[in-house]
Order: C-alpha cells, then sequence, then structure tokens
C-alpha cells in the first residue's frame, strides 16, 4: 500500500472560523483516513505500506499524535506488515518522527540514502526498498543522482519526497522529471509531495498516489491511498483505494433565467443531490458557487443569512453533506442608463468607473485593510493577499463585491418578494 502527505493532526484555519462542527469533523478526518489505511492494508494482506513523506505537518510536538501513530503501526507489526517512511518538506524537523520508538517492522529512512533488502520465499526475488528522507525543510535541488542503481535480480522500488516538474499550490522540491526516474531502472516509483493523484507508465511505474484526506476547498475531489501488485516479471498492476472521511467539493449552479426563491431552493436541491451521488466519502462538504443573470442577484446578497441557511437546510435533507461557504457570483438584469433611467444604475456606473481606479479611495482603502491585516493572527494574514499584486487584485475583488453589496441593500424590498 502506496501513500503520502497525511499531514496528521494538520491545524485548520479557515474552517474554525465558519463552522465549529465542520472545523471539528475535519480536524478529525487525517486520523479517521490513516486508520482507514491501516484496516486497508490488514483487508488486504499487504507484504508492506510506504509512506512517502509529510506524515506530519511540520514541527508537531503533541505527544497524542505520536501515541496514535505508534499504536496504528503496532496494528501492521503485530499482522507481520512492514512499514517503510522518509520524511518529507514538512516533516522533516518533526520531533515526534525523530524521537518517537518505533517497532521493529517500521523503517524511517534517514537523510543519507540506503535500501532495505526484504527476502521472500524460495524462488522469489527479493525486494529492494531504496528510501532518502528530506534532513531539512528545504530540498531545492534534484535528489535523483543521489539514489543507487537497482540491484540485479531483485524487485526494485523507490520512495522519494518531490515536486516532480511543478505543480499549481506546491512548492518546489527535489524536482525531477519522470524520464529522470525512468532512467534509474526500478521497477516502481512511490513519490510524495504533489497531492493530487497522478500515474506514469513510461518505462518505470512512477505513482503521486496525492493525499488520502483533504483538508480544505482547495484539496477538493476524492481523496486516496494506491494498492500495488509486482509480479516476478516486474509488471505493475495498481487499484485506487478511496479511504477519505470526508471529501471536498466545489458545486456550481447556474441561476440564469430562475426568477422566484422557490426555484432557487429546488436547483440547490438538485445540485446538493447530484454531488452527493458522486462523491466516495462517507461526508461531503460544498462550497456552492452562483452565476448567472436573475433578478434574485439583489435578494440573494441583502439575504445572504437566510441564503446560507436554506442551503444548509438543502444539505442536510442530502444527508452527510456540509456548507463549507457560499459563493454568490450573481447579476441583476440591468436597464440601460439612458436619460431617465434609474438612478442606482447611474450611481453604479460611477462606483465603478470614477470611484474605483482613484488614487484618493485606493489609497485609503489600502490603509484601512492593513490595519484590519495587522489585527488578524499572522497565518491568516495573507487572506488579503501574499504580495503586494495580490494584495492589490484581492482589494479591487473585495470592493467591487462591495459595491454590489451596497447596491443590494439599495434595491431592497420585501422580504417575501423576488426584489
Amino acid at each position: 500500500m502506496h501513500t503520502a502527505d497525511i499531514h496528521l493532526d494538520s491545524p485548520l484555519k479557515s474552517l474554525a472560523l465558519r463552522n465549529a462542527d465542520l472545523a471539528s469533523l475535519i480536524g478529525a478526518a487525517t486520523r479517521r483516513a490513516f486508520s482507514a489505511t491501516i484496516d486497508l492494508c490488514l483487508d488486504e494482506k499487504v507484504d508492506a505500506l510506504i509512506i512517502a513523506g509529510d506524515l506530519y505537518d511540520g514541527d508537531q510536538t503533541s505527544m497524542k499524535t505520536a501515541r496514535f501513530l505508534a499504536g496504528e503501526l503496532a496494528r501492521l507489526s503485530q499482522a507481520g506488515i512492514l512499514t517503510f517512511i522518509i520524511r518529507g518538506n514538512h516533516d522533516a524537523l518533526s520531533k515526534v518522527s525523530k524521537e518517537l520508538v518505533l517497532p521493529d517492522t517500521v523503517k524511517l529512512f534517514g537523510g543519507r540514502p540506503e535500501h532495505v533488502l526484504v527476502e521472500r520465499g524460495p524462488g522469489e526475488k527479493p525486494v529492494a526498498i531504496h528510501g532518502l528522507s528530506f534532513a531539512q525543510p528545504t530540498a531545492p535541488e534534484s535528489l535523483i543522482s543521489r539514489y543507487k542503481p537497482p540491484l540485479a535480480d531483485t524487485i526494485n522500488i523507490g520512495i522519494m519526497h518531490t515536486s516532480l516538474g511543478g505543480a499549481p499550490g506546491h512548492d518546489r522540491y527535489a524536482p525531477c522529471s519522470p524520464a529522470e526516474l525512468d532512467a534509474i531502472g526500478y521497477d516502481y516509483w512511490a513519490l510524495g509531495h504533489i497531492h493530487k493523484r497522478s500515474v506514469s507508465t513510461a518505462q518505470s511505474t512512477i505513482v503521486m498516489p496525492g493525499m488520502p484526506q483533504g483538508r480544505d476547498i482547495g484539496e477538493d475531489g476524492p481523496k486516496s491511498v494506491t494498492l500495488v501488485s509486482i509480479d516476478e516479471d516486474g509488471s505493475v498492476s495498481l487499484v485506487e483505494k478511496p479511504v477519505a472521511l470526508a471529501e471536498f467539493a466545489r458545486v456550481p449552479i447556474d441561476l440564469g433565467g430562475i426568477a422566484e426563491w422557490d426555484e432557487l431552493a429546488a436547483a440547490i436541491t438538485t445540485a446538493l443531490s447530484s454531488a452527493r451521488t458522486e462523491a466516495l466519502a462517507p461526508e461531503l462538504v460544498v462550497r456552492l458557487g452562483f452565476s448567472g443573470e436573475t433578478p434574485l442577484a439583489w435578494r440573494m446578497r441583502r439575504d445572504a443569512d437566510l441564503l446560507l441557511a436554506e442551503a444548509e437546510d438543502r444539505a442536510a435533507r442530502a444527508g452527510s453533506v456540509w456548507i463549507d461557504k457560499l459563493e454568490n457570483e450573481c447579476v441583476a438584469p440591468r436597464p440601460s442608463a439612458s436619460s431617465g433611467a434609474d438612478p442606482l444604475v447611474e450611481l453604479q456606473a460611477l462606483m465603478e468607473s470614477s470611484i474605483l481606479g482613484s488614487d484618493g479611495f485606493e489609497t485609503a482603502y489600502a490603509a484601512i485593510i492593513e490595519q484590519l491585516q495587522g489585527q488578524l493572527p499572522a497565518e491568516l494574514r495573507d487572506l488579503f493577499g501574499s504580495d503586494e499584486t495580490d494584495a492589490q487584485a484581492q482589494r479591487q475583488t473585495l470592493a467591487k463585491a462591495g459595491i454590489d453589496d451596497v447596491m443590494a441593500r439599495l434595491r431592497t424590498g420585501p422580504v417575501g418578494g423576488s426584489s
């Protein structure tokens, strides 16, 4: 069984601010997924579990986490199943991974390349497991040259934590290409670091298993571990095995042409039911994205709390569905801004064309954001941008959304109507 990027007891950020119950569910999900992986190893009677880095999430010091991990690995040890672990960028400095006393059946590779030779039955090839841990939390240079050549008449498996050629949202670590991995000559490469599953079978079988459990909407989609079978002739077969407790999903809803609130509610029900059917995990965490031109756009912004309550009610009816957040990009039909037109249309055009781009507004707005940013915990300050370019784009996005909110309030009508 091959897995990576488990991030045990990873700290939560935005979820904890929005929904305490949901934060509690996801906070325990990494452990639940790891336990499910151990269960799967026992059910499948595998020979070994390979963890290709980032078992922990940073300088983890919790002994509760250590005891949990030791207990789970002991279950494998009692069944005679070997475990091979390398450290990645997140757990390179983990005190737990360095100090934890592991069962004799667990091999934690160090910062120097080495291999473990596993003898098998009569007439069966031995297996060489080649591994190398990150000694430091950064590895800007390729590690490929440090791996030893394959052993002859042996099934060779390499374990590496690498960004390969790079991926969105992932820092560059131990970069290499599938062609370079193929050139080493191993039968199987067990990789880690990128949280989305990928497979290459040009020569060696190269698998990035993804993570077993997503932690936020940025890690959406099904999550799994990979069951690997290697025959005596070196042929490899793979089976993707879902183990996640909760799956994150972005669910778009086009409200174009919908003019009544009950129609909107029905559209939410249909979208959530479809997403629940497609999801593989027991729990589904959804971010609803509304779009389209609808006369309900004003009311959706004005009554955002009622819209959220409506979505949460429909999610509860769908069963084991949670609402992470609503994103509303709906626009109202606009009358032409000709002479005698709606004055609110003229006001909106004025705000968008003359105010947003003005130096005075930008200066005052940036000062407000900076003051607010300084009052946030350090881990949340990137919400307003990680650099000046990103911060400016974030301010523009928020300002445009603010204009829509102002217009929605100015157009306030009866709560039961469709204004």
